[in-house]
């Protein structure tokens, strides 16, 4: 009984050392194509967005929308007391038309017997000058014969010369009316008729300022004040904002924004709600922030229902590049480093697993490049991976069915390994 207690007592410590073999699942590393996807947070604003403000001073009248109603283009939003400006309207039209009557009458009327009456005048002073220069040779040529008196001859001289002067006169009269005083008052009475129509315009812009419409389609998103108060310029009346498309602003670092450009496919997505929209990214900025030292890219997209709300926090994710023929590992391989970084645990024909730092290049949700420290063909452990030992034996156990490269499988799925059964 003595030498079988000893017996016993020697057999356990060396039961103890038996090395304890872990169970874990692998995966190749292969090439296959990934995509850089870049991420950040964003802030979402609305397409457009117009604060309404009136160009005039007066009394709220009407209200016509409240918050949140849709509106359209050039939608009549409030009215605004308006009777002063009525009155301004009226005068001015009155005053439009009388210098359009006195223009007609300046151009129908007037110009038109002022030229017939020169034209009158100049051709009767014609016929006296000829009928005096007649009279004048004739009492000449008596004259010469012996057959009139001096005085006659003189007289007939003095008529003559009379009947010049008036003709000369009647002929410069209708040369300046067609010349200078018939154009300019045309002029005149057209530019009289034209400020009229201006000061007339003037008045209907002044009236027409008192009804306030919206600047763009959209809806609702404030209104503060209340018909009866006073509206006054520089203070908004309503806030329109278009939500149909949404922007979503973020602010990315300056190494993943060197590959994002104008056109990139990208995905707004709001955690809360759950709701997720395709879009385009529509800028780039070309100058980096200098406090955050990001860049910020809009990324737009269409709001179907208007369910995301500008303001939100959303996260923007954005395809920048596909890169093809490129080394990946699934993200269940990666593990923290001890002296910082990230590494993978590799298992060798020996069935021992090794560590090995590696450096990552693009990311997606389930597998990541490697641009440095695995080659393809090396098997990665995916799972049962984590609180192992450099140099452990391990053995390969098939992934639970559906999971194959999660490393939270069911333990009962796993085949033991030879050095088990032994």
């Amino acid at each position: 009984m003595i030498a079988l207690a000893a017996l016993a007592a020697c057999s356990k410590p060396k039961e103890a050392e038996t090395e304890t073999v872990a169970p874990v699942q692998v995966t190749e590393v292969q090439r296959d194509s990934i995509h850089r996807v870049v991420s950040a947070d964003g802030i979402l604003y609305p397409l457009d967005q117009a604060n309404v403000m009136p160009k005039i001073s007066a009394p709220i009248k009407e209200f016509k929308i409240r918050r949140g109603d849709h509106v359209a283009k050039d939608q009549l939003l409030a009215t605004l007391e308006n009777r002063d400006l009525q009155a301004a309207v009226a005068e001015a039209r009155q005053l439009y038309e009388q210098a359009l009557a006195t223009q007609r009458t300046t151009t129908g009327a007037q110009l038109p017997e002022d030229a017939t009456k020169a034209r009158q005048d100049v051709a009767s002073s014609k016929e006296a000058l000829d009928a005096a220069q007649k009279v004048s040779e004739s009492r000449k040529q008596l004259f010469e014969q012996g057959a009139l008196a001096r005085r006659l001859v003189d007289e007939a001289n003095v008529a003559y010369v009379q009947a010049r002067s008036q003709y000369d006169v009647a002929a410069q009269h209708l040369q300046a009316l067609d010349r200078v005083s018939q154009p300019e008052q045309t002029k005149g009475a057209e530019a009289q008729a034209q400020a009229a129509k201006a000061r007339y315009d003037a008045a209907l812009a002044q009236l027409s300022y008192s009804e306030i419409r919206s600047p763009i389609a959209g809806v609702i998103a404030d209104r503060p004040l209340y018909a009866g108060e006073m509206a006054a310029p520089g203070s908004p009346l309503a806030t329109v904002v278009n939500v149909s498309r949404v922007i979503a602003r973020a602010n990315v670092p300056v190494s993943q924004a060197a590959s994002v450009k104008v056109g990139d496919t990208g995905t707004i997505a709001q955690k809360e709600s759950g709701n997720q929209v395709s879009g385009k990214v529509t800028v780039v900025s070309p100058a980096v922030d200098p406090n955050s030292t990001t860049v910020e890219v809009w990324v737009e997209a269409g709001n179907p229902g208007e369910k995301l709300k500008p303001g939100a926090t959303v996260r923007v994710s954005i395809l920048a590049e596909t890169i093809p023929n490129a080394i990946v590992i699934p993200t269940t391989a990666l593990l923290p480093s001890d002296e910082g970084g990230v590494q993978v645990m590799v298992v060798g024909s020996d069935s021992v697993a090794h560590e090995k730092k590696v450096d990552l290049g693009a990311r997606e949700a389930d597998k990541v490049q490697v641009l440095k420290g695995l080659d393809v063909g090396e098997k990665v452990i995916t799972g049962g991976g984590v609180g192992l030992d450099d140099g452990a034996k391990v053995t390969i156990a098939a992934a639970p069915a559906g999971d194959k490269d999660d490393a939270g499988k069911d333990d009962k799925d796993d085949k033991p390994a030879p050095d088990e059964k032994k």
